[in-house]
């Protein structure tokens, strides 16, 4: 595991060097997933000191070398691209670090060092004069639930002399102590209520943090979530309820107010909302079915939400312009494209075969067995879900196009950037069922 790392840092100084070989970094990723896929397939094994593996970090980890290695594709004509993929590379390190460690405080360090390049990317290259005032949302909602963990972990290795988590076990019932270690990993899911910064980061940040928000960031609350439970199972057993009805309620709310966007990434991030909802869901019924289908959840919407923000991005890049309502009839210009924008519209609301579909389908078990009445609602949610896909894909391709642009067909490297997006949305199940 250490070898992998120490092959990341180094990469780092091609950051410093010239505009083409910046790019060479996507395929080194790439590469450098390949060997970490077939050397670390012994789970704990290559650990070193406070660095590890099991199977919920070792995906995670193959998520992040690959939007990583996509986020240099998507960085073609970007302005300042040394400094932009220096940030970006520190981004994947941070990401990756998270992921591996085995002790709570190096978990929680790198854990909020990802919010310092992120922010950097949204004021330096946003779209926006907005994005001031995204970035002080990103910053506030972030530090306000995150200081009292820190006091929290400073207290837990004075009783136990050790953040490792294999050695932490809580068995205080002071809801208290459950609200301090959970609201962090809520606000970065986000949770409905903590939600607002999401919608206005993900608006003003550039295409490349908008895909490593939606595609990994997202999932650090997930990962966490996983870790904490370990930690005192009485508590979330306790006060499950609790967070499944803020996220079934909000959920539902959210698939709402996606119906009335009329911003492309606007629309893709409440969407994103919605499915941590979902994700939020299965973790809290604590059971294997809610457990597995929440951690294909997250792995599925990493994909096809950062495919559609790439997709937003091309076509922002040539129209200038995310409105629904001067983006329609794209068919038109780009009538391959539109095949692109309908499997990942379809992937969005979980069609057959896709990864989502499988994931969303366990889930229905797991909260059918922790609230049988829970069918109902997660019936409308996944109604309001297809709804706001469909919106999403015939308000831009269809009708009746405006003369106020014309722009190129789209290049083979964006193609192929796309395709990496799906090919694991579609191969992922079809694996699975081999392996059945």
């Amino acid at each position: 595991m250490m070898s992998v790392f120490l092959y990341v840092i180094l990469m780092t100084p091609l950051c410093m060097t010239s505009s083409m070989l910046v790019m060479q970094l996507s395929y080194l990723l790439i590469l450098l997933m390949m060997i970490y896929m077939i050397n670390c397939l012994e789970f704990f094994g290559f650990i070193s000191y406070n660095l590890g593996l099991d199977i919920y970090s070792y995906y995670l980890i193959c998520l992040s070398f690959m939007i990583g290695s996509l986020m240099f594709i998507s960085m073609i004509g970007c302005y300042s691209i040394k400094v932009f993929s220096f940030l970006n590379f520190l981004l994947t390190i941070s990401l990756l670090i998270n992921f591996s460690c085995m002790n709570f405080l190096y978990m929680y360090i790198s854990f909020e060092f990802v919010l310092v390049p992120l922010m950097v990317l949204v004021l330096g290259w946003g779209y926006q004069p907005e994005r001031l005032m995204s970035g002080m949302y990103l910053f506030f909602y972030t530090a306000f639930a995150s200081l009292p963990l820190l006091m929290l972990i400073l207290f837990m290795n004075s009783m136990f002399s050790s953040l490792f988590f294999d050695y932490l076990i809580l068995d205080s019932k002071l809801f208290l102590i459950h609200l301090i270690l959970v609201l962090v990993f809520m606000v970065k899911f986000p949770m409905y209520l903590v939600h607002y910064w999401l919608p206005k980061a993900h608006v003003q940040a550039p295409v490349s943090g908008s895909m490593i928000l939606a595609g990994v960031m997202l999932k650090i609350g997930g990962y966490g979530l996983i870790r904490v439970m370990t930690i005192y199972e009485y508590l979330f057993i306790e006060y499950s309820y609790m967070w499944f009805t803020f996220s079934i309620v909000g959920s539902f709310l959210v698939g709402l107010i996606c119906l009335v966007q009329g911003d492309m990434k606007c629309l893709i991030a409440y969407s994103s909302v919605s499915h941590m909802g979902m994700v939020i869901m299965g973790l809290v019924t604590m059971s294997f079915w809610g457990l597995a289908g929440s951690y294909l959840l997250m792995l599925g919407h990493g994909f096809c939400s950062s495919g559609l923000f790439y997709m937003a991005n091309m076509l922002y890049s040539r129209t200038l312009s995310r409105s629904f309502y001067l983006n329609k009839g794209l068919m038109t210009y780009i009538p391959s494209g539109s095949l692109v924008w309908f499997l990942l519209c379809a992937f969005n609301m979980s069609c057959p075969p896709s990864l989502n579909f499988i994931s969303e389908f366990m889930i229905l078990i797991s909260i059918m067995s922790f609230w049988s009445y829970s069918l109902y609602l997660f019936g409308l949610i996944s109604f309001l879900c297809a709804c706001f896909s469909y919106y999403l894909y015939s308000y831009s391709f269809h009708g009746v196009y405006h003369s106020m642009y014309s722009f190129s067909s789209i290049t083979v490297m964006e193609y192929l950037c796309v395709a990496i997006h799906l090919m694991p949305l579609i191969f992922i199940p079809v694996f699975m069922m081999n392996l059945l």
